[in-house]
């Protein structure tokens, strides 16, 4: 008759176990402050204790119908620890006599083959592995768990909530407190692209609207490049097919200042797109900007 896992450890195992899974499913230790977590601990343990009761009444009618020599040596088995039985029934080498008994009847190049049972504790993360993995299909085919896009689209939309806030939070930006950072050339390109391209083309090199990347500006309210371009894209230009983005709600000075960073990178840092590479021609005077 074999030993059993006395209730205790199967206990652990239970709470190790409902840790870990609560996990996957939470993605954070929150849960151990959780009522229901500690709830369900609890209804689990009674439930391994009543699981290990029924298994004391089962062993002891086996153990009466065992005969003296073999109660005496489970008995003794029974004396020996837990962890030290679990230690050598997954690692003791059986003895000669022991071994010629679970002997195969083949062999090769003088190597027999045993027939030995696998250590419980490998049979153990089979069986686990075996139940998670079966978990796991199902959690991902039916539910929302584990799928990429559902936490990318959580993930986006707690990022976007957190800049609402922040954006909130902070004075809006103005012509006055707006300034050039190269940090915002690609956002900046991105509403270029949404807002700008069907008047200016790619790259800015004109087309219904003027050629942003050489130095003849139309309109030159502000005294450096960068100011006058927020101005334009916030005020607009009357009598023209350029609204007021900013003035009319479209854009955010936040969006403003991107853009702008954006317009002034293509037309100070990147060489000018001319009408022999495909640019509109100039329109409006040659600027002289000061420098910011």
């Amino acid at each position: 008759m074999r030993q059993r896992t006395p209730v205790v450890v199967n206990i652990l195992i239970i709470t190790v176990l409902l840790v870990i899974f609560y996990y996957l499913f939470v993605q954070s230790y929150s849960f151990l402050a959780s009522p229901y977590f500690w709830g369900t601990v609890v209804i689990s343990a009674i439930l391994a204790y009543i699981h290990g009761a029924i298994g004391d009444l089962i062993e002891n009618n086996k153990f009466k119908k065992l005969t003296a020599e073999e109660k005496a040596a489970y008995l003794a088995e029974k004396k020996i620890p837990f962890l030290r039985r679990q230690y050598e029934a997954a690692f003791k080498k059986q003895s000669d006599s022991h071994e010629k008994d679970i002997l195969i009847d083949h062999g090769f190049d003088g190597i027999m083959e045993l027939d030995n049972q696998l250590p419980k504790w490998w049979l153990g993360l089979f069986y686990f592995g075996t139940v998670f993995c079966i978990v796991y299909i199902c959690a991902y085919a039916f539910t929302d768990f584990a799928h990429p896009i559902s936490e990318y689209d959580a993930e986006y939309k707690e990022q976007m909530a957190a800049i609402e806030i922040y954006n909130q939070s902070q004075p809006p930006i103005t012509i006055e407190t707006a300034v050039f950072s190269e940090d915002n050339i690609a956002a900046g390109e991105e509403i270029f692209k949404s807002n700008c391209v069907s008047c200016h083309s790619d790259g800015g090199k004109g087309g219904i609207g003027p050629n942003l990347t050489d130095n003849f500006w139309h309109n030159q309210p502000e005294k450096t490049l960068f100011k006058n371009i927020f101005h334009v894209v916030d005020n607009g230009v009357t009598g023209t097919a350029m609204q007021a983005w900013g003035k009319n709600g479209v854009l955010t000075g936040t969006d403003i200042q991107n853009v702008a960073a954006y317009v002034y990178s293509i037309n100070q840092l990147k060489k000018p797109i001319t009408p022999k590479d495909g640019g509109a021609p100039p329109y409006g005077d040659e600027a002289h900007w000061e420098k910011q």
